[in-house]
């Protein structure tokens, strides 16, 4: 499914007097009905009947019948099945959910962005429009970095209607996450500016109600509701080379323009800030991104104090784990991250983490995905010190480190030098054990043999197919198809072992039909391979 970014271009009103087929449908619909009722309407609109001459008989009308008044609604007698019931229970939520509606859009502000040249019908210039929440008295403003990506001209425009430019404080594409900071001009007036109050992410539970506030289609001060429904997601939707994700997914809904606005709960608390969602449609489908409100609480921090977000490292590299990585530690269940290079010197190494270790917890919070890991490494600043638990030996054990800049003479050694060995060239794969099952792809000139464990944390993959050897002069060979590689999927069709993948392409063969191939590079790139080219995502 595509994930987008939901902040807005911009979309100019329609003009002239184009008759749509809706409308003609309406116009029709409104004839029918004036035909229908025709005799009331043409009652009620007729002119008044004249009135009679002097001396002209006039007919007395009919006495007058007291009736009486017809009652609107039911009568509420004692016991009575139409009596309206009394639920306070509901009425004290719906004063719950209007009270956060209100309080909410109050301090979610609709962002305007000239891009491009300052001439407006240049061309390259455009507007684009999102949202974005005070967090400061003094006037700052969180919003997404793509929202005031190329921004030339920043308006802020508020609930209460006061409109201000504004400047760009800094951006990190890390996180998608931009500060903003309202010019003086417009803080200094005398009516204060609306606060939201961030609230603490790690305290959301699964299915809780949250709101979702915001510009979509700029639509200002929108609010749409629903639950949070993920906790921890990774979609890949931040188009930066290096990101952390760690997403609070919801199905309240989310469009263009809601990027930057609150996620709020019923506390009134701002626990995360719309980014994304996932469509088919280009349009809400129930499955929105926000980034947790403790995340975007450290991000401003830094992006206020510096212009910039200062990371820390622990200097270690970690992978997903997999049921055979758990079974060979002696592990009950699927747990944690593991722990692939330690790099020396650094404040990893000095803590005792080897390579080989499972990471399962940071300062008390549970890490079972490697974002979860590197989200709980974002919050900290350098020189903080984080409490490890990590699985070794068959138990646990508790390690204390402490986070070091990017510029520490230890981890400028280790990126100079004292980097892993690079990935074995696709013409010499790596060798595996002798018992690991293999298959022969005769059509298509390939060997097959199952993934080792160590292959699948090297490749990122929990299942495929490796290929050992490419046959000269064969059809994959003259399709490009390196070994060295694993293929994941065969026309569609996930491949577990070295035995689907054969039996896949033999299916093929008898058929006839060319042989589309999902591969994972030892780069790290996902290609497809057919017989005309190799085509890399």
């Amino acid at each position: 499914m595509p994930l987008v970014y939901v902040s807005a271009p911009f979309a100019p009103p329609r003009s002239g007097c184009i008759v749509t087929g809706r409308r003609i449908l309406l116009a029709l619909a409104l004839i029918a009905a004036g035909v229908l009722v025709g005799l009331p309407i043409a009652r009620v609109f007729a002119p008044d009947a004249p009135s009679p001459a002097v001396g002209e008989l006039v007919t007395p009308p009919p006495a007058a019948v007291e009736v009486d008044p017809i009652p609107f609604g039911p009568e509420e007698q004692e016991g009575s099945p139409t009596a309206p019931v009394e639920v306070p229970e509901l009425r004290e939520l719906n004063r719950m959910f209007t009270g956060v509606a209100e309080r909410a859009t109050q301090a979610v502000v609709y962002v305007e962005v000239d891009i491009g040249d300052a001439d407006p019908y240049a061309y390259g210039a455009h507007t684009t429009a999102g949202s974005g929440v005070i967090v400061s008295p003094a006037g700052y403003v969180v919003t997404n970095a793509h929202v005031v990506e190329d921004a030339r001209r920043v308006t802020v425009v508020l609930d209460d209607k006061r409109e201000f430019a504004a400047e760009v404080v800094g951006r990190d594409p890390t996180t998608d996450l931009a500060v903003l900071r309202l010019l003086e001009a417009g803080v200094s007036g005398t009516v204060p500016l609306p606060v939201a109050t961030l609230g603490d992410s790690d305290d959301l539970a699964l299915g809780e109600w949250v709101i979702a506030v915001g510009s979509p289609f700029r639509l200002t001060g929108t609010v749409t509701q629903g639950i949070v429904s993920a906790l921890g997601r990774s979609p890949r939707v931040i188009q930066n080379e290096v990101f952390i994700e760690d997403f609070i997914q919801t199905d309240a809904a989310i469009n263009q323009g809601n990027s930057g606005g609150a996620l709020v709960n019923l506390d009134g608390e701002v626990i995360g800030v719309v980014t994304a969602i996932a469509t088919l449609s280009g349009i809400s489908e129930g499955y929105g991104f926000a980034v947790p409100s403790n995340l975007v609480r450290r991000v401003t921090e830094d992006l206020v104090a510096y212009g910039e977000v200062r990371r820390g490292y622990v200097g270690i590299q970690v992978g997903e784990m997999t049921a055979a990585d758990a079974r060979e530690r002696g592990m009950e269940r699927i747990r944690g991250v593991l722990v692939s290079d330690v790099y020396s010197g650094g404040p990893g190494a000095r803590a005792g983490l080897r390579a080989g270790d499972v990471l399962l917890e940071v300062n008390g919070v549970p890490v079972n995905a490697t974002n979860r890991f590197q989200s709980r490494v974002a919050l900290a600043q350098p020189n903080d010190r984080l409490a490890l638990t990590i699985w070794r030996d068959g138990q646990m054990r508790e390690l204390q480190t402490a986070l070091v800049t990017s510029d520490d003479p230890g981890l400028q050694r280790w990126i100079a030098g004292g980097a892993p060995p690079a990935e074995p060239p696709a013409s010499a794969p790596m060798p595996a054990p002798p018992d690991v099952p293999r298959a022969q792809a005769t059509d298509y000139g390939v060997r097959f043999r199952d993934l080792t464990p160590e292959e699948r944390r090297r490749f990122n993959v929990t299942a495929g197919a490796y290929v050992e050897n490419v046959e000269p002069e064969s059809a994959a060979y003259q399709d490009g198809l390196p070994p060295g590689t694993v293929v994941v999927e065969v026309e569609g069709e996930p491949v577990a072992s070295a035995a689907e993948a054969q039996a896949i392409l033999a299916d093929l063969a008898r058929s006839e039909t060319p042989a589309l191939l999902r591969v994972r590079r030892n780069d790290g790139i996902t290609a497809f391979y057919d017989l005309l080219s190799p085509i890399a995502d």
